[in-house]
């Protein structure tokens, strides 16, 4: 280790093996008595990496600190941030829950709840049966004139599926307008704003939807600097909160903490239930009293809607969904599609014993997945999951005291680390350790009052998943699906669209197929995209 002391006139380097540091630091101090106001204790800097060291070997992972002595200030620097920035208790009894709740299942004795479907009371439609659609949202347009909801995106990580290595909110799925998801939803965030001012008589700019938006760490600068370089999407950038996703260390098959390189632990994202932990995490490390629930409460937001990027469909901030909650008065509520077909690869919303839970396709089996209702043919598990939710900022909040009581999930992999006794770096053929994950599901069990919505798959999700000209989840059939709303928000207004006529509405013109009166009677020939009411009329 190389320790560099003293002013602009006067530099001595010592080389210092761990254990004469301080005996080192010590001689050259008192040599430099009359330059004492001016020289970094490096007792002190040792004392305070000494305590980190005796937390971590206390709690079994003291192999971390195997290379200190041989690092540069600059690496010992940043590995004591990070080692600083985990809690090593936390990470031990994650790893303890997680292998003690896949020793459980494996037990030969063990007997697993069993998987029923949705409670009638528990579930509601606006498929079939739209006569409480306006009600539920008024409600939820009310809540949002009275500054009570914001809306939590799950923004992801890089676009690599898509053939993109930006994040995948910047995607372009081949809008006539060539705006990205980013956009659209920024859009949407926008027009409800102004619908809910205009149906409440509340000043323009008033009704204020905050967007919190949880990026992964390669992709927040990028995310960033996107949102600043598009002005936000016209939205306040005061209300526009971008924070990081959580990482969690990678561990050995028996729970010891990886080092990605010899002076870096190897961690990996927390999957995206690590929401739950990053919304109460510090939003800037300079302030350590700010992160997004204190935010949500200093606002006086009491209802949060949560959603994926990858949905060109998504109703950010759906007042219908946030009505039917707030009637039902749930705490936590899932919005799902009906499946295509029995065998669709989906979890479904469904119960474990009596508890709520999503359960994924592969748990049930082929019998259960033909059951139909006599009553009205529909399949019985049919709610299939689309990682779209509502939640209370309260039960947010609480999510805190039972995070011990949640399992994550283990993915075994194989994970690039470091020889601890040569220092050599391993690049394993075989899975050698393990990554530890939360679903954002696996908050369902632990709700008092749950709810689930089921809306139309057409008009409410289409996810982008794939490389384009896969034809399936790609960006050809996001386009194809929302250019196909576009079209019947027109003709539901009383326009007719010619044959092979595309036309794209701003969200800033409609959020759903409102505020489209003036089209009624009218025939549009010609295909392009409008900003505005009047600028249809270009395209009879």
């Amino acid at each position: 280790m190389i320790i560099v002391l003293g002013d602009v006139h006067s530099r001595h380097k010592w080389n210092c093996s761990w254990g004469g540091i301080k005996s080192a630091s010590a001689s050259l101090l008192i040599h430099h008595s009359h330059h004492l106001h001016l020289i970094v204790s490096i007792v002190d800097v040792m004392a305070a990496i000494d305590t980190i060291r005796k937390k971590y070997q206390a709690a079994g992972q003291g192999h971390l600190f195997t290379f200190v002595p041989k690092l540069s200030d600059e690496e010992r620097n940043a590995f004591i941030r990070q080692l600083e920035s985990i809690d090593v208790d936390r990470i031990n009894k994650i790893h303890k829950r997680a292998v003690e709740a896949e020793k459980e299942i494996a037990d030969p004795k063990y007997v697993a709840d069993t998987i029923e479907p949705l409670p009638v009371d528990a579930r509601e439609s606006v498929v079939n049966n739209p006569s409480n659609e306006s009600e539920w949202r008024q409600v939820g347009l009310e809540a949002m004139a009275r500054g009570e909801v914001g809306v939590l995106l799950m923004a992801g990580g890089q676009g690599t599926r898509l053939g993109s290595s930006a994040p995948k909110g910047c995607y372009d799925i081949g809008l006539p307008s060539h705006k990205s998801l980013f956009q659209y939803q920024a859009e949407r965030i926008a027009r409800l704003q102004t619908v809910a001012e205009t149906t409440y008589n509340k000043p323009k700019g008033s009704v204020i939807i905050p967007w919190y938006v949880m990026t992964s760490g390669p992709t927040r600068r990028e995310t960033e600097t996107f949102f600043a370089n598009h002005k936000h999407f016209g939205l306040n950038p005061k209300n526009v909160l971008i924070f990081e996703q959580g990482t969690l260390p990678c561990l050995t098959m028996d729970g010891k903490i990886m080092l990605e390189t010899t002076s870096r632990v190897a961690v990996a994202p927390d999957g995206n239930g690590g929401l739950y932990a990053a919304i109460r995490s510090p939003l800037s490390p300079t302030d350590k009293s700010r992160s997004v629930l204190t935010d949500l409460s200093s606002r006086g937001v009491l209802y949060v809607h949560a959603y994926c990027v990858d949905n060109c469909l998504v109703k950010v901030a759906d007042p219908v969904f946030l009505g039917y909650c707030i009637n039902k008065q749930a705490d936590c509520a899932a919005k799902v599609v009906p499946k295509t077909s029995p065998s669709e690869a989906v979890g479904v919303v469904a119960r474990r014993g009596d508890k709520f839970s999503v359960v994924e396709y592969s748990e049930i089996t082929n019998e259960q997945a033909e059951l139909r209702n006599p009553k009205t043919g529909e399949l019985v598990f049919n709610a299939a999951n689309i990682a779209n939710h509502f939640y209370t900022t309260a039960f947010l909040a609480s999510v805190e005291s039972f995070e011990n009581e949640l399992a994550f999930h283990i993915a075994r992999k194989k994970i690039p680390t470091i020889d601890l006794e040569t220092g050599a770096v391993v690049k394993p053929s075989k899975p050698n350790g393990m990554k530890l994950e939360m679903f954002v599901f696996d908050v369902f069990p632990f709700t008092k009052r749950f709810a689930v919505l089921e809306v139309a798959r057409n008009e409410e999700f289409s996810p982008l998943k794939n490389a384009p000209g896969t034809g399936s989840d790609d960006p050809n059939t996001s386009r194809r699906d929302l250019l196909a709303q576009h079209r019947r928000f027109l003709e539901q207004a009383g326009a007719r669209v010619q044959d092979g006529v595309e036309i794209e509405l701003s969200p800033r013109v409609t959020y759903a197929g409102e505020g489209l009166e003036s089209v009624k009677g009218k025939t549009f020939t010609k295909s392009g995209h409008v900003e505005n009411v009047e600028e249809l009329d270009a395209l009879l």
